[in-house]
Order: structure tokens, then C-alpha cells, then sequence
């Protein structure tokens, strides 16, 4: 089964409200989709989180590598595409395009051996995995009434991230909006806390991080995330030694050779590589693995399209500790462009999908309306 070509798809005009300094308007293509076809016509498909320009720039670099290649081989391919790309820069767009194009190879590789990537990974934990809703801050009365929207949608586990929290000088509305959203979500909800310190010009450091988990604490927040700069390793691992909630970082970086001296420094409790970003699903696994022997728990990232969501799923599937996968709430990338949509069961889990691949189909008509051309998937 040869490789005959690469596309990526843009997907834009629903972005959902990020927590970003400059807010994403719906038109920008933040996220894109990868759909590698074969010369048997077979098609697999991944889903990247960058600037779509950059992906479809990134592709026109590694088709060339590509065409030709043995689709069902996903961890030799995507090494090829690494190796032969290294002197451009490791951990930007191309890597990032690496990732989609990795998770189309494993959904190209289960659907020829009629298997769901969880099983391919070597073997599944379990058939379940509990969601949690990702949402955005807000101030504390919006903030009541969000968490206990998705706590009514089914939900028993829910992040909040970004927003005003740690933006403001302001410890007392930073403890309100925690304070507002344990209400809200209820005593037998887990509960999670994103600042969101990767923000440009992020304005806290060591001190507020070490004070707000105290106070986190005392609202019985499961983990603190994203507390400090992405490279502020030695700060992490400071936070991790006097913090009394874990400490979760991750989605920042790509490859797993930059994980590697989080592990060794003992900063993360949780670490949160992001599918869609850090080199696919070959590279996810791998970082699964390193962070197990070092009793670091993973939990993934790839909560930004149906496709990060189903390999989140998978990789969930075939890990004995990753036991939560992040869901995104109000996303029509992630609800609506997935036959059938998503459903959660009565204990606030998503079956992990067991179909051949990824385990998902898409819903053609209502990915038409986000991209412009479906290329060989409007075939």
C-alpha cells in the first residue's frame, strides 16, 4: 500500500473562543486536517493544531518524501520524514505537520489490518475513557453558571483555564472564579486549573504559582496547569518540590527529546503532549512510555478536532495510567464534523471508538462548511 498523495484542509469560520492575548476570530484556520491517500484509493486522516497556511506549507516540503512511501508503516515513515528534515528546525511547523500526517499513517495501518489504534499500540487498558470539559475562566457569577452547565451536560470531571485568572494583580478574584466554579460543578466533580502561562507576556512568576496552588488546594483542585512559562524548567520543578495539587505542563513542546529533561528534573506530576503537535501518535506513545518509568502520569492534549480527540482516545486505550482525556466544550471542529457526534455515558465517558484506525467516520456535509475543498474525500 503506496503512498499517492498529501493534502492538508484548513478549517475555519467556527473557531471556538480560545484563550489567547489576540482572540482567534472564527475565519482564522487555526487547525487543520491531514488526509494522506494511497494508490488503492484507501485514505487516512490526522488532524494538525497550527496556522493551516503553515501546514499546507509544510506538506509541499515533505510530499516529496512522502510519495511513494509505504503507507502502513507510521513509525519508520514519520522517522524518515524527522531525519531527512532536521537541519530545518525541529519542533515548528514541520513537526507539527509530522504529527498529523503520523496519526494518518496509524489510522491508514488500523484500517488495513482491521484493527482500532489502541489495540496496534500493544494492547488496550480499557474500553472507556472519562471526559473532562475544557472551558474557558470567567468572572465568577458566568463562571458558577458555565461549570454547572457541564456538569448538567453529564460531565464529572471539568478544566478551566485562561480568562482573567492570574491577568489581573488580583488573588482575591483569582480564589473567587476557583471558588465560583467548584460551586457551580459540585463536591463530586474533579476539577482542574489552567493559567495558561504559555499567554504572551505572561505576568507571574514562582511566588503567585506557589500561593495559588496553596489555594487551589483548599478547593480541591486535582491538578494545577501551565503555572509558569513553557521553558521555566527549573521554576517547574521548584513549583512541583512545595505545590500540595500536582503540577501539569507539556503542550508546548514537540519531540521527545525535549521531554526528556522534564523527567529527570522531577517537574510535572502530569505531563500533557498535545497529538496534533509534539510528532503524532509515534511520538506521543513513546513520551507515554518515558514518562511511566519515571511515574510521571500523561494525560493528552489533542482535545482540538474529532481526530485529536479519537487519537487521545486510542493512545488512552493503550496506557495503564492515562485514565482522563481533555474534551473541549462547544467546539463544532470537535462535535460537529464526527458522524454520529460524541456521547458521554451516565459515568462521564467517552467509549474509546473500536472501529478499524482512529475508529471514526466524518460527517462530509458538515465538514464542507469549514473547509473549501474536500479533495479526495469529496471523491
Amino acid at each position: 500500500m503506496k503512498i499517492k498523495d498529501v493534502k492538508a484542509l484548513g478549517l475555519s469560520g467556527q473557531s471556538p473562543k480560545g484563550g489567547w492575548s489576540n482572540e482567534i476570530r472564527p475565519a482564522d484556520a487555526i487547525h487543520a486536517l491531514i488526509v494522506v491517500e494511497t494508490e488503492c484509493g484507501e485514505i487516512g486522516l490526522g488532524s494538525v493544531f497550527t496556522d493551516a497556511r503553515l501546514v499546507e506549507a509544510g506538506v509541499e516540503v515533505l510530499r516529496p518524501l512522502l510519495v511513494g512511501e509505504c503507507a502502513i508503516e507510521p513509525m519508520r515513515v514519520s522517522e524518515k520524514l524527522h531525519q531527512n528534515t532536521f537541519w530545518m528546525g525541529r519542533g515548528g511547523t514541520l513537526t507539527h505537520t509530522i504529527s498529523g500526517i503520523d496519526m494518518a499513517l496509524w489510522d491508514l495501518l488500523g484500517k488495513a489490518t482491521g484493527q482500532p489504534v489502541g489495540r496496534l499500540l500493544g494492547g488496550t487498558y480499557r474500553k472507556r475513557v472519562k471526559a473532562y470539559a475544557s472551558i474557558l475562566m470567567e468572572e465568577p457569577d458566568l463562571m458558577r453558571e458555565r461549570a454547572a452547565e457541564y456538569a448538567g451536560k453529564g460531565f464529572r470531571a471539568i478544566k478551566i483555564g485562561w480568562g482573567p485568572f492570574g491577568r489581573r494583580n488580583d488573588p482575591k478574584l483569582d480564589e473567587a472564579i476557583v471558588r465560583a466554579a467548584r460551586e457551580g460543578a459540585g463536591d463530586g466533580c474533579m476539577l482542574m486549573v489552567d493559567a495558561g502561562a504559555s499567554d504572551a507576556y505572561w505576568p507571574n512568576g514562582l511566588k503567585w504559582a506557589i500561593n495559588t496552588a496553596a489555594m487551589l488546594a483548599d478547593h480541591d483542585v486535582i491538578w494545577f496547569e501551565e503555572a509558569l512559562p513553557p521553558d521555566a524548567l527549573e521554576d517547574h520543578a521548584a513549583l512541583r518540590a512545595q505545590s500540595p495539587v500536582a503540577i501539569a505542563s507539556g503542550e508546548c513542546l514537540t519531540r521527545r527529546q525535549s521531554y526528556l529533561p522534564w523527567f529527570t528534573a522531577r517537574a510535572l506530576d502530569v505531563v500533557q503532549p498535545d497529538v496534533t503537535k509534539v510528532g503524532g501518535i509515534s511520538e506521543q506513545i513513546r513520551i507515554a512510555h518515558m514518562a511511566e518509568a519515571f511515574g510521571i502520569r500523561m494525560i493528552g492534549h489533542g482535545w482540538n478536532t474529532a481526530l485529536g480527540l479519537a487519537a487521545d482516545l486510542q493512545i488512552a486505550a493503550a496506557l495503564p495510567q492515562t485514565d482522563l482525556v481533555e474534551y473541549i466544550g462547544g467546539s463544532p471542529y470537535v462535535d460537529d464534523i464526527k458522524r454520529g457526534g460524541w456521547q458521554l455515558d451516565e459515568d462521564g465517558m467517552l467509549p474509546v471508538p473500536d472501529a478499524p484506525g482512529l475508529g471514526i467516520s466524518l460527517d462530509l456535509e458538515a465538514l464542507s462548511a469549514l473547509t473549501p475543498d474536500l479533495g479526495p474525500l469529496g471523491r
